[in-house]
Order: C-alpha cells, then structure tokens, then sequence
C-alpha cells in the first residue's frame, strides 16, 4: 500500500491540463530548436556527405573504437583507480587523531582541488612528460586527473564517513574494535552507500576531462578526431562525433554503476541494523545507536 501524500495534493483537471500544455509547448520548441539547428548545418554546407564519409569508413570507425574510445577508458580507468586510492589515503588523514596528519592531509587536498585540472596537466607534462612523447602526455593526463579526482574524492570519503551514525563507532568501540577496524569493517562499508552517487559522478567527470588532453598532444578521442578535422576540413561533424561518442559511453558508465549500486549494495541488509541488534543483545542498550 503506497503512503499517502503529504507534501501536496494531487493535480486537479485543470493543472493536469495546463501540465499537458507546457509539455506540448516544450516539445513544439525543442523540435524548432532542432530544426534550426539543421538547417544552420544544411547552409554552411555541413551536412554534405564528403565531411561526414569518414565516420562511415571502416579505417577510421576503427581509429576512432581502438586509438580513440579504448585509450581514452585505459586513461579514465586508470585515473579513477588512482584517485580512489588517493582519496581513501587522505580521506582518512583527514579524519586521523594526530595533528600534523590532518593538517597535511587537508593542505594537500585543498591545493589539488583549487588547482585547474587543464593547468596542473600542462605542468606535469612540462616538468615530466614533453621529453617522453606520447607516453608522456598519456600519463600527464592521468596522474593530473588522479590528483584532482582525488582530491574531489578525499572530501566525498570524509564527509561519508561522518554520514553515519555516531553510534556505530561508540558500538564498536564498546565490544573492543580498534580505531582501524571500526574504519574498515564499521564506517567505511555503511558510507559507500552514502558515497556510491557522488563517486559514481565523480567517473564521469574524469572521463569527461580525458578530453583536456588535447592540450598536451595526448592520444584519445580527441587526438583522432584532430586528425580526422585536419585532414577533411570537417570541424563541426567531427565534434558532433566525438560528442555522441562521450555521451554513449557516460550513458554506458552510469547504467553500469547504478546496476553494481543496486546489486552489490542496495541488495545487502544494512551493517547498522545487524550491529546495532549485536550491541543490544551485548547488554549496550538501545542507547548505543
């Protein structure tokens, strides 16, 4: 049986009415958006077959697949494993009991997360990567993202771990747990719920910023589609390509993430309850949540 509605009522005839109405007008708009936005392509003469026949070329769909869409994941992959990693290690530094910790902790997050990520690869590709081409520009591009992201992610984890309960850690602490183990066994598996959308997100923008390395000459989608537009004058539909690329592959990661959130996580029976229930039963008290 659904819970009734509290917050607000249900539409009458005339809002459902009007609501049919905006829809209608929204989609009347979007199609003449649409249709401009075509015809604007048709008069600069860019939907002429000459510039769109590279992206119907076995040779290039190739380029674009394996030297494209390949290498920008293997950068994206690697970039999010670095940056968890990062994240956990100075995530916790900042929630560490000892000072000099915290605040190192804290100085380095803060300084990676107020740095542009386009800047900090054109540094690290100048000071590493210009004398290793493009393995350098590679890494450029991934150690800048695992900084970032890192950083983003260190934030994410220490506020996802403060997210839970006190009494989770005061449970723990009570039948005789250490401070690690209350982290990896108590906190950390009921913050990753709490975590899992913002981490999800985060992905997604990391794939996103593989697209910055056009600035350091590093191999991707990007680096193809400049030499495709280079070599047939067809700037615009190779955007328009390399855009619906990324699309499809966000769209593919979030579908991806949500399934593993949903079968990995939303399916297990929460670790608070079963805590709870084993602290009570310790002679704890219903207090100690």
């Amino acid at each position: 049986m659904s819970a009734p509605a509290v917050l607000f009522d249900a539409p009458g005839p005339k809002t459902v009415a009007r609501h049919r109405l905006y829809t209608i007008l929204a989609g009347i708009a979007l199609v003449g958006i649409l249709a401009f936005v075509i015809w604007r392509l048709y008069d600069r003469d860019q939907l002429e077959y000459a510039k769109w026949e590279p992206f119907l070329t076995p040779r290039y769909i190739t380029a674009l697949l394996v030297d494209g869409v390949l290498v920008t994941l293997q950068m994206a992959f690697s970039a999010v494993l670095g940056a968890v990693v990062f994240g956990l290690v100075f995530g916790a530094g900042k929630l560490s009991d000892r000072a000099v910790v915290r605040w190192f902790s804290w100085a380095v997050v803060e300084f990676f997360r107020a740095v542009p990520v386009l800047l900090l690869m054109i540094f690290i590709f100048f000071s590493y990567g210009i004398d290793r081409g493009s393995s350098g520009a590679y890494w450029s591009v991934v150690i800048a993202l695992t900084l970032y992201n890192g950083a983003v992610l260190a934030e994410v984890f220490r506020a996802g771990v403060l997210a839970v309960p006190t009494g989770q850690a005061e449970a723990a602490y009570a039948i005789g747990m250490r401070k690690t183990q209350v982290m990896n066994i108590v906190l950390l598996p009921q913050a990753v719920k709490i975590m899992l959308p913002a981490i999800i997100s985060q992905c997604v923008v990391a794939l996103k910023d593989t697209s910055l390395g056009y600035a350091v000459a590093a191999p991707g989608l990007t680096a193809v589609g400049r030499l495709i537009y280079q070599g047939f004058g067809n700037q615009v539909p190779t955007v328009i390509v390399l855009a619906a690329l990324y699309i499809a592959i966000n769209l593919v990661l979030t579908a991806l993430a949500t399934w593993v959130q949903r079968r990995f996580v939303g399916e297990k029976e929460p670790l608070e309850v079963s805590l709870v229930g084993k602290t009570d039963a310790g002679g704890l008290g219903p207090g100690t949540r």
